[in-house]
Parts: C-alpha cells; structure tokens; sequence
C-alpha cells in the first residue's frame, strides 16, 4: 500500500513539471490543443482559483444549451430585472425593465463582460440566480468538472465560487466543441453601442497572430485571469492562465505560452479528460491584499493602463488603429419569453422598477446603474476601470 502510494504521489508530481522550457510560473496554467484534448504544459491544474468573469463562459455554454432544446431563441427578450440592474460594475447600466435580443445580451457579457448583463440572461433563463447556479453546477458535473462550484453567473466574488485550470479546459473544449457556430463572438474586437466603442479586454484580439478568442476575468481575490486562444495552420490552442497581477502581464504570459506550444510538436500524449488530480485541491489562494492593496486603482484594471514614461510599450498595449466594432443596443426582440420568466397563466413577472434615492440624502457611489457607455459603466468585476476609447 505504501509503495503503490508513493508511486502514485510520484506520478502525480512528474505530471505536475512544466512539459516545455520556460521560466517558473506561480500560478496555475494549462496549454492544451483544442481539437485532440492533449495537454501542452501543466501547472497547479486543479488548485481551486475563483474565476471572476470567466464564469461568464458557463453562462454562455449554459444559455447555448438552452438555445438548443428550444428553450430560447437568438431573438427572445432578456428584460433587465431589479436585481440585476443593481449588481457592480462592470455593467452596461441600462434600467430596469430594459429589453434586449438574447443574441446582443450574450455580446455584451462576453465582450464588454457586463455583470448586470451576465446576471439578467442568468435569472431570464433560470427564472432565479439560484436556479440558473444550479443549471451551471449540472453542466460542470456532466463535463467532469470535479473542482469547480458556481453560486452566480458573472463571477462577483464569492467565496462558494472557484474553479481550476482544468476544469475551465473542459469547459472551453466543450463550447468550441459543441458550438461552433458561436465561435466568433469570442474574437469580436469591440462593441458599438450608439456613439460609445467598448474594447474586448482580451488584450490578444487584434494583436497576437491567430488569436480568436476567448475571455478574461477580474476581482481582487483571483487576480488577473484569462482564456486565450489562437489558431495557426489549422492548430488551435488554448492557454488558461489564472492570478496575473495585471492585464498586460497576463497577455504576454497567454502569448509566450501559445508560442511554445505553435514551436512544439504535438507530441503530447496526456489528455484533458485523463488528467490525474495532483496538488492541493481544496484551498484557494485570495490574491486580494496583493492585488488590491499594493496597487493603484489605475493597476487594478482589466484595461492596458499606459505604459510609464520612457518605458517599454508591451505589443498588448498597443491601441487597435481601426477595431471592427459589433453594433449591439436593446430593442427587436421578438422571440418567444424564455418560460422560466413566466408564471403557470402565462404572464410575465411583475418587475417593480428601483426605488429613488430621497433628494435630501446623497445616493452612494455606484447605487444607481450608469448610463450605457459612461466611464462609470466600465468596470470589470468588482473593481472600477477606464474605458479605452
């Protein structure tokens, strides 16, 4: 018995060795080919990390689900609720009551990584938060995503919410799997929306050769997380990096990573799916002294801040010249309700607007939604950020 445990420990921390030269990293990593599942490199794959907005992936697998078994359509309304309408930046800010197609709210969550949006498809398909949590947590039981938890659809920090490298490897291979015909929203360079442009935070879009999607994710506890992925000479490859200290920092390691992997031969031979569990896999590690305590609120921003005088420019600092933008905006949904926001007569919910603040109190800092486009309405998790034009 101990020697077979021995060697299972043994075999666990030759697989947990990075399988390609580099430098050290700290925090979890995967690289991994999309179409064969076989693993690239490997780092802290299954230490529990909370994922921010990439949870906001699980809500698009979700609602695609949702779109296949006739559910809903591109074309169903999403009404903003009350409660989401309330939730933190990062957020499109419209009011309560506002109605979106299905299609232009899934853009809005993925590019912009809107948390008011993100929780308004949550609670229009799942009727509740707590419904559609549910729903998330069933698809990753299904998929094996044996370390991951979800208890909202925007990646708000939570303490009950985490994931791992790995699981959101599956997760990924599930999407461009089963859905490919969503495949290029992941890539859209930005959102028009009236007169406002809306970058895509993932700094590799426009930049990194081949690069085609597919998210980032930001709150103090988990530091700066990113899906990255890109294709060359038909090879898609994908690097989940998880606790960047900044979103430029996170760009370059997601690149050098996909370099490596584009200059290796596939030669791997371990996949996703047989990963075995190595590590510490219960406690998650909170960044949120590091990240939030130690730097400015300029640095804790899913936005490239400017690069310091005399400095070095990172190429995902570099600004897009001519960004193709996705005109997105509420209004011509025509589809059928999603039958989770109707009662059993058919009617749909009441929705009682927000209550005004009393003129003779001063509202607080962010208690009212922002206007779509404004300053204030480009944020990422819960943490405020500039909006580059």
């Amino acid at each position: 018995m101990r020697h077979g445990h021995f060697l299972k420990l043994l075999l666990a921390g030759a697989l947990a060795l990075p399988m390609l030269a580099g430098v050290a990293r700290a925090n979890p990593l995967i690289l991994f080919d999309l179409k064969s599942g076989k693993i690239l490199e490997h780092q802290d794959a299954f230490k529990r990390w909370y994922p921010a907005s990439l949870t906001k992936l699980m809500t698009a697998y979700v609602t695609f689900r949702a779109i296949a078994a006739g559910e809903v359509t591109l074309d169903s309304p999403i009404k903003v609720t009350k409660h989401s309408a309330g939730e933190p930046p990062s957020k499109m800010g419209f009011k309560p009551g506002s109605v979106m197609r299905l299609d232009n709210a899934l853009k809005m969550m993925l590019v912009k990584s809107a948390n008011d949006i993100a929780m308004a498809v949550g609670e229009n398909i799942g009727g509740t938060q707590a419904a559609f949590a549910d729903r998330m947590n069933a698809e990753a039981a299904r998929l094996g995503m044996t370390g991951t938890h979800f208890v909202n659809p925007n990646g708000l920090y939570s303490p009950d919410q985490y994931t791992t490298a790995r699981d959101l490897a599956l997760l990924v291979m599930a999407i461009r799997g089963e859905f490919p015909q969503y495949a290029p929203w992941f890539s859209i360079e930005g959102l028009a929306v009236g007169k406002k442009a809306l970058p895509n935070y993932n700094l590799l879009i426009g930049r990194y050769p081949g690069a085609d999607g597919m998210k980032t994710g930001f709150v103090c506890s988990s530091g700066f997380n990113m899906i990255g992925s890109a294709t060359r000479n038909g090879r898609t490859l994908v690097a989940v990096v998880l606790g960047e200290k900044s979103a430029v920092s996170r760009a370059e390691t997601a690149a050098k990573l996909l370099d490596q992997g584009f200059d290796t031969p596939a030669t791997g031979s371990t996949t996703l799916a047989a990963l075995p569990s190595y590590g510490d896999t219960i406690s998650a590690n909170d960044l949120h002294d590091e990240i939030c305590k130690k730097k400015t609120k300029a640095e804790q921003s899913e936005a490239a801040p400017a690069p310091a005088k005399d400095a070095p420019k990172s190429p995902y600092q570099v600004k897009l010249d001519h960004p193709t933008l996705v005109a997105v905006g509420l209004g011509g949904a025509d589809g059928p309700t999603p039958k989770a926001m109707l009662d059993q007569a058919g009617q749909e919910y009441a929705d009682v607007p927000l209550p005004s603040w009393r003129p003779d109190i001063p509202a607080p800092t962010g208690a009212e939604p922002a206007a779509a486009g404004t300053a204030a309405a480009a944020a990422q998790g819960d943490q405020p950020v500039k909006v580059a034009n």
